[in-house]
């Protein structure tokens, strides 16, 4: 199948489409039309969903220029401290004019936040990032698109990533709190196992585990039925594109971004989200959001990015059809990763109950696959009435989910901290 350029052609083929939906936005902002009006809020919301389907939806920026500690400004200035091939290693670094709140800042937490590399890009995780900023010290994780990475500069799967984050973390240093959103939960399990049966210096300090499919046994969602009924080769031959000419990384085999975000592979998009009315709320099951955040994700949810295909194929292979971590196989280099290493690093995991993407029992297996860690020092927590997407985003993490990792990393910092 050749459906890459197709979609490209597509996008070119609806600029008209587009051009009369923002037009059409435009009008039915105008402040002589009544806000209260039912046809007015659908007309415009189908208008805008129009307006963004039609649309190229480029890599957004993370935007975050500033955050408020006990309402007090804090700067914020993103710098890349670590470069790779595939990703970079982003320090958003932060400033105030109050000597007291900067005494502060220098006191923080250090926290690195692992984003899932799987068909979004990471400024996905931007209110996850917001929300962290006032009271920690944050790294970010950047992953690259596929189709701008020369077919030259080599190929990158899923040990090359757990390989990256090993070398990041130990970049970071000691005191580390890791945080990974869905499936990058698995790449930071093995790195802190490994770095743990290396006895590394730097092991973090406390590792939080976010919708992620660590053990999918048993399980009711689409993903797993269709890793256990189908073999590599149909995901080969039905999801993975080839890279066309007119792209930096033509001839790379990838698995595309716009298959992720419709729906036409693996079903990662909350079915809520692409309900006609009320698609902020039903993303996040009840997070009332302005409309200015609402769009601001829906933004960012649209624009997606394209996955090698040796990454997308392992994972497939190892998570979800031999489940190499929850049978004790997973080795990494021929090294074998074993989670039961870790005795340094407490582990939280969070879970959804409405998550059809990492439904819940993925993650909280992670929990007994560190077998030797104390109990004080592992903690689970299952938030109800929130769909996958709600566990990084929104109200509910902001007011219910990010206290808990909060207070978590400081119960267990380092007393120097």
């Amino acid at each position: 199948m050749y459906l890459y350029p197709f979609f490209d052609f597509r996008t070119l083929a609806l600029m008209p489409w587009n051009s009369w939906a923002k037009l059409s936005c435009l009008a039915l902002q105008n402040p002589f039309l009544p806000r209260t009006s039912d046809w007015i809020q659908q007309a415009t919301h189908q208008a805008f969903l129009l307006e963004c389907n039609t649309r190229y939806h480029g890599k957004p920026s993370y935007g975050i220029r500033k955050v408020f500690f006990r309402g007090e400004p804090i700067s914020v200035t993103e710098t890349v401290i670590k470069k790779a091939t595939f990703g970079k290693l982003i320090h958003f670094q932060r400033s105030a004019s109050n000597g007291e709140v900067n005494a502060h800042i220098e006191q923080d937490p250090k926290i690195l936040i692992i984003a899932p590399l799987f068909g979004h890009f990471s400024t996905l995780l931007r209110g996850t990032i917001e929300a962290m900023l006032p009271s920690h010290d944050v790294y970010v994780t950047d992953w690259t698109d596929a189709k701008m990475v020369p077919l030259a500069q080599g190929f990158f799967d899923l040990e090359d990533q757990i390989g990256l984050l090993m070398e990041w973390i130990d970049e970071l240093g000691p005191h580390l709190h890791v945080i990974a959103a869905g499936q990058s939960s698995v790449g930071a399990l093995c790195a802190t196992a490994l770095l743990a049966a290396q006895k590394d210096k730097h092991q973090p300090s406390t590792l939080t585990l976010l919708g992620g499919p660590i053990d999918t046994q048993n399980t009711a969602c689409v993903l797993c039925e269709r890793a256990q009924l189908h073999p590599l080769s149909w995901f080969r031959e039905t999801y993975i594109q080839t890279i066309p000419p007119y792209h930096p990384a033509f001839g790379r085999r990838v698995y595309p971004g716009i298959m992720h975000f419709m729906g036409a592979s693996l079903p990662t998009l909350d079915k809520s989200l692409m309900e006609s009315t009320q698609p902020y709320r039903a993303l996040t099951r009840g997070d009332e959001e302005t409309g200015a955040s609402r769009t601001s994700f829906y933004e960012e949810y649209m624009a997606v990015m394209d996955v090698p295909e040796e990454f997308f194929i392992q994972f497939i292979e190892r998570v979800y059809q031999r489940r190499d971590l929850a049978c004790g196989t997973f080795t990494w280099r021929g090294v074998k990763v074993d989670p039961a290493a870790i005795t340094q690093t407490a582990l939280l995991t969070i879970e959804s109950d409405l998550d059809d993407v990492s439904p819940p029992g993925q993650t909280r297996a992670a929990l007994a696959l560190c077998s030797n860690l104390p109990a004080a020092m592992k903690q689970s927590h299952l938030e109800i009435d929130v769909g996958h997407y709600g566990l990084f985003n929104g109200r509910k993490w902001r007011n219910n989910i990010q206290p808990i990792i909060h207070k978590f990393i400081r119960t267990h910092s380092n007393p120097a901290i």
